[in-house]
């Protein structure tokens, strides 16, 4: 029987830590931190637990079926299941992380330096996913590239950056603006779908499970034993990374008050610990984080397509990176607002699916109870993608205002009233 060895696993809970932590991670707790003031660790704890702790239990629950979301959410039917599959595969892939990696890497690391012209991003992205392309044709390399090569770069420079935020102090910290006035946990934990974290890695439970499979190791036990250790190595990455932006963002009054975004206290931040190398360092930091979320997101689209149609791998490489290519230059203003809302309405479904996977066993019939459950997730979390949209206003009176609708988590009450319902029909029905 195959073992990994010890660095093998280090690497690999390294490869997993760096497919996380892309455009999304690295711009939103700051502005979360400056937007909450006083009130930031209550709205970090509402954004971990959608940026890290649903992450992991993803993780944890694709490694009990072999990496696949499509027998995740088996209990659904086979064209829900299927049609949530392909859904999350392009929220993650070529509609909005994979392009959103080019575009925030370009206007934090290079656009001071090239302007914003379309021109400019043009040629940039045409680069950025050269390489991005290079690197995902040759999956099974992927753990010797982005394990041992490029996360551990991306690592040494999140420290660098983690590090300063800690050691330089906020002085002054601002009063809590919008949402984070009054619900600052649930607006952190709605802030945390932005990160994608939770889709993605539905996306790499595939890609973590074959890089264990290409060194050689086939037990059923030993791939869900290294793939959890993975998941947990990542999590805590994720969480100190996290905390550290928080920090940052916290103390970036005095230098970007009322940022428009993230991006902007960071490379006012930089500037400010760094100087003239601040923007450099951010760069080349961006670059290579948002590289290595782009390999693994293009390698994991590739290879489930391939599964479900007669392209090749390689063809759907080609395919998905032109795609995201097109998408990357129309701009990361409007990827962000199209996003939010598609976001409010997949991630409700997405997470009633993976919990409700840890629960298979205490169910007769899982199917009877996770299927109702999803759709009224999914029915609610419309809704509230609807409203994040603005058309809140066309709404039934009824419906805009809903139990924790002002928290645009509407879908949570029904879910849990919904799933007591079918539990108790299961348990009667046998």
């Amino acid at each position: 029987m195959t073992h990994l060895r010890t660095r093998d696993i280090i690497a690999l809970g390294f490869m997993t830590f760096a497919l996380f932590i892309g455009a999304g991670n690295i711009i939103f707790p700051p502005i979360v931190a400056q937007q909450a003031g006083d009130h930031v660790w209550l709205a970090a704890f509402g954004f971990l637990i959608t940026a890290v702790g649903l992450p992991v239990l993803t993780i944890i629950a694709l490694s009990r079926v072999e990496g696949s979301i499509q027998l995740l959410s088996s209990p659904l039917g086979k064209v829900a299941s299927l049609l949530l599959t392909i859904v999350c595969y392009l929220a993650v892939g070529p509609l909005f992380a994979t392009p959103r990696t080019a575009t925030v890497s370009y206007e934090i690391g290079f656009s001071s330096y090239f302007g914003t012209s379309s021109l400019s991003l043009f040629i940039y992205s045409a680069i950025y996913f050269s390489f991005v392309t290079l690197v995902s044709l040759y999956p099974n390399k992927i753990l010797d590239t982005v394990g041992y090569v490029l996360s551990p770069l991306k690592i040494l420079s999140l420290v660098v950056l983690g590090g300063s935020a800690v050691l330089i102090p906020a002085n002054f910290i601002a009063e809590p603006v919008g949402n984070y006035v009054n619900s600052p946990v649930s607006e952190g934990f709605v802030n945390g779908y932005l990160t994608m974290d939770t889709l993605g890695a539905l996306v790499f439970g595939i890609v973590i499970i074959n890089a264990i499979r290409s060194r050689g190791v086939t037990d059923k036990k030993l791939i869900t034993k290294y793939a959890v250790i993975a998941g947990l190595i990542s999590g805590i990455g994720l969480t100190l990374v996290y905390l550290s932006l928080f920090k940052l963002g916290l103390g970036s009054h005095d230098i970007a008050a009322n940022a428009s975004n993230g991006a902007v206290i960071l490379h006012a931040y930089v500037q400010h610990a760094f100087g003239d190398l601040g923007s450099v360092f951010l760069g080349a930091m961006i670059f290579i984080a948002c590289m290595v979320t782009a390999i693994g997101l293009t390698c994991a689209c590739a290879e489930y397509f391939s599964r479900i149609t007669k392209l090749g791998y390689k063809a759907w490489v080609l395919i998905l990176v032109g795609f995201a290519f097109v998408i990357s230059n129309l701009g990361l203003t409007k990827l962000i607002a199209v996003s939010v809302p598609v976001l409010s309405a997949i991630y409700p479904p997405a997470i009633t699916v993976i919990l409700l996977g840890f629960c298979w066993n205490f169910f007769h019939q899982p199917s009877r109870v996770i299927a109702p459950v999803t759709a009224v997730a999914l029915l609610f979390g419309i809704l509230d993608g609807l409203k994040v949209a603005g058309f809140g206003d066309a709404l039934p009176t009824a419906l805009a205002n809903l139990p924790l609708s002002a928290q645009n988590l509407a879908w949570l009450i029904p879910s849990i009233m919904v799933l007591v319902i079918c539990i108790v029909i299961d348990k009667v029905k046998k």
